[in-house]
C-alpha cells in the first residue's frame, strides 16, 4: 500500500494600494495611454512611488501625445490614495517623467517581427480550482480582492488600500485537502482598535471567501499580526513596477523566468509569451489531457519563433511530454505576431491586469484565459494517438 504524501504549500497575494501594485499600476497604465491612441507603440516602462514621490522612466516609441502626470495621478486616485492623512496623495505628490525613446538596436530585431528580448517564459493550469489555477493562490487573490471590495463598498470604513494576504493548503496525495493557516495584514484607520479590526475582518473579509469545508479546529487565522498597520502605502514601503512576479503569476506553484510583465507591450515576450504559455496550458488541461500542466517557451531578441518548446505534465498527461509539445507547436502560433493576434493583445487592457493576478481572471479582456482551444487539442490528441496504434 502507498504510504500517504502530505505536505504544506504557501502563497500570498496583494491589493491594489500595496507600494509595488500600485507602480506596476502606473506602468500599466502608462502603456494602456499608448495603446488607446498607438496600438503599433512601444512601452517598456518603470515605476517607483515612495513618499511625496512618483518617478515614470523606461523606453517608449510611440505617435501618442502622452501626460504622464496625469496618467500617474489618474491611477493613484484610483487606488485610493486621495488623501493627505493617508500619507500618500494624488493631489500633492510630485510626478517625475523621465521616460525616453527605445534603443534603435532593440527596435532593429523588433521591427522585423522578432522578439523584443531573449528569456524563458512559463504558464500553468492545474484542475484543483473552476479557474483551472492553484488554490493557495487562488484564495490569497479572492481575499485581498475582497478587502478592496469591502474599503470601496464601504462595508468595512476603516480599511485604507494597502494589504497582503497569504494562505497556506495541506496536500495529501498532491490534492488539496484543507486550509493550514490564513494571514491578512491591513492597513486601517488609526482609531480602530486591533480586537476589533480582527473580528471584523474575520466575519467580512476571511469568512464569505475561505470554503468552510476546508477549515477546521487547527486553522490558524494570523489578523494584523503585528497589531497596527496605520502607515501604509508608498509612505510606508517603497514600490517599484516588477516585484510582485510570483503574486502575477501562480505563486510559486510551477515556475517563474524571471521577467516582470507589467509596463511591458505585447512585442516583449516577458508578457506575451507567458500569456500564452497560460493559455496552452489551461486548455490543455480543460481539454482533459493532463491535471496539471506547465509550458516553457524560449526566445532570442529579433528571432520570432521559439528556440524551445517544453510541456511537463507531472505525469498526469493522457499522452506522453515529447507528444505533447508536438500538439502545441501544431496548434498555436508562437511568434511575438501571432501571440498578439490569436490573443487581440494591441488594446488599452492592461492596468486590470496589474492587480490581484494576470491569470485565473473572468473579464473578457483576459483573452488567455479562453478555453476555445480544448476541444481541438482533445481531437489532435486522439488523431495522434490512433495514428500511433
Amino acid at each position: 500500500m502507498a504510504e500517504t504524501q502530505k505536505f504544506l504549500f504557501t502563497s500570498e497575494s496583494v491589493t491594489e494600494g500595496h507600494p509595488d501594485k500600485m507602480a506596476d499600476q502606473i506602468s500599466d497604465a502608462v502603456l494602456d495611454a499608448v495603446m488607446a491612441e498607438d496600438p503599433m507603440g512601444r512601452v517598456g516602462c518603470e515605476t517607483l512611488v515612495t513618499t511625496g514621490t512618483c518617478i515614470v522612466a523606461g523606453e517608449v516609441t510611440t505617435t501618442a501625445h502622452l501626460d504622464i502626470p496625469r496618467v500617474a495621478r489618474g491611477t493613484i486616485e484610483y487606488v485610493g490614495y486621495n488623501d493627505a492623512s493617508y500619507g500618500y496623495d494624488c493631489h500633492t505628490c510630485g510626478v517625475h517623467n523621465l521616460l525616453q525613446t527605445q534603443s534603435p538596436d532593440i527596435a532593429m530585431g523588433v521591427d522585423t517581427g522578432g522578439a523584443g528580448d531573449q528569456g524563458m517564459m512559463f504558464g500553468y493550469a492545474c484542475d484543483e480550482t473552476p479557474e483551472l489555477m492553484p488554490l493557495p493562490i487562488e484564495m490569497a487573490h479572492k481575499l485581498v480582492r475582497r478587502l478592496s471590495e469591502a474599503r470601496r463598498q464601504g462595508i468595512l470604513e476603516f480599511l485604507r488600500p494597502d494589504g497582503k494576504s497569504q494562505v497556506s493548503v495541506e496536500y495529501v496525495n498532491n490534492k488539496p485537502k484543507r486550509i493550514e493557516a490564513v494571514v491578512i495584514s491591513t492597513q486601517h484607520a488609526p482609531e480602530i482598535s486591533t480586537e476589533e479590526l480582527r473580528r471584523q475582518v474575520k466575519k467580512h473579509i476571511i469568512d464569505p471567501v475561505i470554503p468552510s469545508g476546508m477549515v477546521d479546529s487547527q486553522t490558524k487565522y494570523h489578523i494584523n499580526p503585528t497589531g497596527r498597520f496605520v502607515v501604509g502605502g508608498p509612505h510606508g514601503d517603497t514600490g517599484l513596477t516588477g516585484r510582485k512576479i510570483i503574486v502575477d503569476t501562480y505563486g510559486g506553484m510551477g515556475r517563474h523566468g524571471g521577467g516582470a510583465l507589467c509596463g511591458k507591450d505585447p512585442t516583449k515576450v516577458d508578457r506575451s509569451a507567458c500569456y500564452i504559455a497560460r493559455y496552452i496550458a489551461k486548455n490543455l488541461v480543460a481539454a482533459g489531457l493532463a491535471s496539471r500542466c506547465e509550458v516553457q517557451l524560449a526566445y532570442a531578441i529579433g528571432v520570432a519563433e521559439p528556440v524551445s518548446v517544453t510541456v511537463d505534465t507531472f505525469g498526469t498527461g493522457a499522452i506522453p511530454d515529447s507528444r505533447f509539445t508536438e500538439l502545441v507547436r501544431h496548434n498555436f502560433k508562437l511568434t511575438p505576431r501571432g501571440i498578439i493576434e490569436a490573443l487581440n493583445l494591441r488594446r488599452p487592457i492592461y492596468r486590470n491586469t496589474a492587480a490581484f493576478g494576470h491569470f485565473g481572471r473572468n473579464e473578457e479582456t483576459f483573452t488567455w484565459e479562453k478555453t476555445d482551444k480544448a476541444q481541438a487539442l482533445k481531437d489532435s490528441a486522439a488523431v495522434a494517438t490512433a495514428a500511433v496504434r
